[in-house]
Order: structure tokens, then C-alpha cells, then sequence
């Protein structure tokens, strides 16, 4: 089975590989290459509909040189004390940011997403992340406020008081409840324009059917949000000697955490 780096060959034939709707398995079993290999290989350059052959060539090889300019001299840097790899951990960053932008999200708000989910702390300050991802103070600013606003992050004051952006369970509730909030709103709006077309138009009936549809899965979305939180997130009870009382039978669901592995 080769090793080391892909050859631009070996992307040229992914990319016809993605062209033809081959599953990553296929595509990295004609290659004789892990299929972990041709995932990451995609999912860094642009996704399967945007992978482009060049590209992917040109962006490895600038990756390398920055690696090779801001390589120590002198002796050997000690691996990192948490055990992880770092090159295994910035690609899959870089995998997650593209993931993100896939969903649309601009650049910088997934890069700061990334680096906040896959921190142990699962908070930042905005020095932290100036620091962590090589960018200026007003790009970081500009990219939490974005992500504050669409709940996707929450702010809280240390005991330094310095402002820290967190990612948890109960923002990840919150930005499912105004992801159904919008979806309310999208569908007064298309109600709205029932009454504007009239009620007996095509168009009329063509909102009225998005208006329901959407109600339908607004509700959706928010029941279950509330339900998972209940589920999984909510604390055990205790009786009056202190000792926890029973979980009530949930499907087979029990409580669980949310650690991500170390950013960079």
C-alpha cells in the first residue's frame, strides 16, 4: 500500500472519482489508500462538489513550505502533553471548518467555531483566539458578535473579568430554539403573502403549503430540542438522604458529556 503524501496524480483521479459519484471507500480502494486519507483529502479542499485536482496540489504545497518555514531549529520540539498529534488535529480542524462553511457559515465564523468545539475547555477569551488562529483582534471580534447573535456561542465574564466565548450543551438548545424561532417567522411572513396574492392565486396556495410545512417542522425542531435537553442533560434528582434517585426509563438514553479534543 503506498505511503506519504498523495502525488497530484493520485488527486486527479479522486477528483474523476468525485466526478463519477464514487464513495470515498471506492475511490481510496482503487488508490490503495485508507479511506480516513481521501476524507481528509476532501474535506480540506473545498468538499466533494467543490475538490478541484490543481488546487488541492497547490494548497498542500504551500501548506508544507509555511510548516517548513516556521519549523524550530535546534533540538527537537517535545511532543505536546496532551499525546495528540498535532498534524492529525489541524486536519481535522481544517475538515470541521470546511464542514461549517459547507452549512454557510462565512470563513472566520468557522474557523472560530472550530477552534471553540474542538478546545477542552470548550471557552476561549478573544486574546486566546487572536493567538490560536493567527488573525487580527477585529476579525475575531466581528466573527463572535456574528456567532453571538445567531446563538451559536454565549458570553461570559472570568474571574478576571475578561470576556469568554463558550460552546456547551445549553447553546447548542439555544441555537436549535432560534432555528425554530426563524422558522416561525418564515412562515408568518408566508402566510402574509396569502392575503396580499389572495387567498384563491397559485401563489397564494404555493405559501400557504410552505407556511404549513415549515410550522410543521419548526415544531418540530423546538419539541425536540426540548426533549433532548431533558434527556440528556438534565441533572439527576436526589431524595431527602442525598442519594440520587432513579433515572425514569428513556428509551435506553442516559446522560452523556461533550468533551472535543484539544485545539492547536
Amino acid at each position: 500500500m503506498p505511503g506519504g503524501r498523495l502525488t497530484e496524480q493520485e488527486r486527479q483521479q479522486i477528483a474523476l472519482g468525485l466526478a463519477d459519484g464514487l464513495a470515498y471507500a471506492e475511490i481510496a480502494r482503487r488508490l490503495e489508500r485508507p479511506t480516513s486519507t481521501i476524507t481528509r483529502e476532501v474535506m480540506r479542499n473545498g468538499g466533494p462538489t467543490a475538490y478541484r485536482a490543481d488546487l488541492a496540489h497547490r494548497a498542500t504545497e504551500q501548506r508544507a513550505h509555511r510548516r517548513r518555514q516556521t519549523a524550530p531549529r535546534g533540538p527537537q520540539t517535545p511532543p505536546p502533553a496532551d499525546g495528540r498529534d498535532a498534524e492529525t488535529v489541524r486536519a481535522y480542524e481544517e475538515m470541521f471548518t470546511t464542514l461549517l462553511m459547507q452549512q454557510g457559515l462565512p470563513k472566520m465564523m468557522s474557523r472560530v467555531l472550530t477552534c471553540l468545539y474542538t478546545t477542552d475547555a470548550g471557552s476561549l477569551t478573544a486574546s486566546e483566539l487572536v493567538r490560536r488562529l493567527q488573525v487580527s483582534p477585529a476579525s475575531v471580534s466581528k466573527a463572535t458578535t456574528f456567532l453571538a447573535g445567531q446563538g451559536l456561542i454565549r458570553r461570559e465574564r472570568d474571574e478576571r473579568r475578561r470576556e469568554r466565548y463558550i460552546v456547551d450543551n445549553d447553546v447548542w438548545y439555544q441555537s436549535m430554539a432560534a432555528a425554530a424561532r426563524s422558522h416561525a417567522q418564515f412562515a408568518e411572513t408566508a402566510r402574509q403573502g396569502v392575503s396580499v396574492l389572495g387567498p384563491d392565486s397559485p401563489a397564494a396556495a404555493r405559501l400557504e403549503n410552505i407556511a404549513r410545512f415549515i410550522d410543521f417542522v419548526g415544531e418540530s425542531i423546538a419539541r425536540a430540542a426540548e426533549q433532548a435537553r431533558e434527556v440528556l442533560y438534565a441533572k439527576p434528582e436526589t431524595t431527602s438522604d442525598d442519594t440520587a434517585a432513579p433515572e425514569p426509563d428513556q428509551g435506553g438514553v442516559r446522560e452523556s458529556g461533550c468533551d472535543g479534543p484539544a485545539g492547536e
